[in-house]
């Protein structure tokens, strides 16, 4: 009996690099399922995209195509290295581009929380690229801690309660919390005591009670502060990630309440006249000051222990670009700290001017 001869095996996979011609061409075939097609959006020959994908393939070890009559189809394993090549390529070229742009120009990189970017920093960019036009800005606008060491970040503008614990922090400014509400509102709701407050709708924001820190932002710590009745105080809500902090207490009776995730949603609801809203001074000192919102009972400021901090990273602080960019942030701070009379706590170390 003539002994059977065992299936045919692709030669074992080597360990040295992939060749990166092999995978262009191995996503265009991947992506158009067709050698015509991806020859011609290569500009090479039909037989020049096999041999390389052949040669990828027997790289691999393995087949990475289904070769029918008029056809091809991605088997299992060329699945799985077409989703990895496709994001890499992707991620290349825009890489590429990025720098082909930039080369020769001047550039900085921000990174700062959702809320901060677009209720304070991108209103007054346009003051900076006035006096900079050479210079071109990239925001990554983002709650998530972003490592300076090992990014393209060259300053970091982060909320928190003292200096973090990374670089040589700078306190910009402090924060205030204040009653909000438009002039539209308070046409048909006078408010001048805690009564009429609890006339209207209050905004609040929905994950208010998730943190210590974000606790203080809510209207429960400043009732707390100014009004002994706990029959006035807001209802504790739970949060989907997690228990509350805050301890419970007997619910408010406003007209209703409205939730947010964000600050300048919470903004933006007072300012179409949706209800009062809890603000941070520092995000709507221009609101103030041109009469789009009214500080409601600017007797009953409440200071909270957050302060805004500029960080640097080590490898950008001598470029000028950086430098002037970290000047002009300093002088919007110092006019931001007049504005709403920021007195600086000693225990945080502040470095003011």
């Amino acid at each position: 009996m003539k002994p059977t001869m065992p299936p045919h095996h692709a030669p074992a996979a080597r360990t040295r690099p992939i060749a990166m011609n092999h995978l262009r061409a191995f996503d265009a075939v991947a992506r158009h399922l067709n050698f015509r097609l991806a020859a011609e959006e290569l500009a090479l020959t039909q037989s020049a995209v096999s041999r390389q994908i052949q040669a990828l393939e027997h790289e691999v070890g393995t087949a990475l195509f289904l070769r029918h009559t008029r056809s091809v189809e991605l088997t299992r394993a060329g699945n799985m290295l077409h989703r990895a090549t496709s994001t890499s390529l992707d991620h290349i070229d825009a890489t590429v581009r990025q720098i082909r742009q930039s080369t020769g120009r001047q550039s900085v990189s921000i990174t700062t929380w959702a809320s901060f970017a677009s209720m304070w920093l991108i209103p007054r960019l346009e003051m900076f690229q006035r006096e900079h036009p050479d210079i071109d800005i990239r925001i990554d606008a983002t709650d998530a801690t972003v490592d300076m060491h090992n990014t393209d970040v060259d300053l970091s503008l982060r909320y928190a309660a003292q200096r973090p614990a990374m670089l040589d922090a700078e306190r910009l400014f402090g924060e205030q919390l204040t009653v909000v509400a438009s002039p539209w509102l308070l046409k048909n709701h006078a408010i001048n005591t805690l009564d009429d407050l609890l006339q209207c709708t209050l905004i609040e924001a929905g994950d208010a009670y998730r943190t210590r820190h974000m606790e203080w932002l809510s209207w429960q710590r400043w009732l707390n502060t100014y009004n002994t009745s706990p029959a006035t105080q807001p209802p504790v809500r739970k949060s989907p990630r997690g228990p509350s902090r805050a301890k419970p207490l007997s619910p408010a009776s406003p007209a209703r309440w409205l939730y947010f995730n964000y600050a300048h949603q919470i903004v933006q609801a007072a300012l179409t006249g949706q209800g009062l809203a809890l603000a941070r001074l520092p995000l709507v000192a221009e609101n103030l000051a041109n009469g789009s919102l009214v500080e409601v009972l600017p007797q009953m400021r409440l200071t909270s222990p957050m302060a805004c901090w500029l960080l640097i990273a080590p490898r950008s602080h001598t470029r000028p670009e950086v430098r002037a960019f970290g000047d002009w942030l300093r002088q919007q701070a110092a006019e931001t700290r007049q504005a709403i009379g920021d007195v600086p706590d000693p225990d945080t170390l502040d470095t003011l001017d």
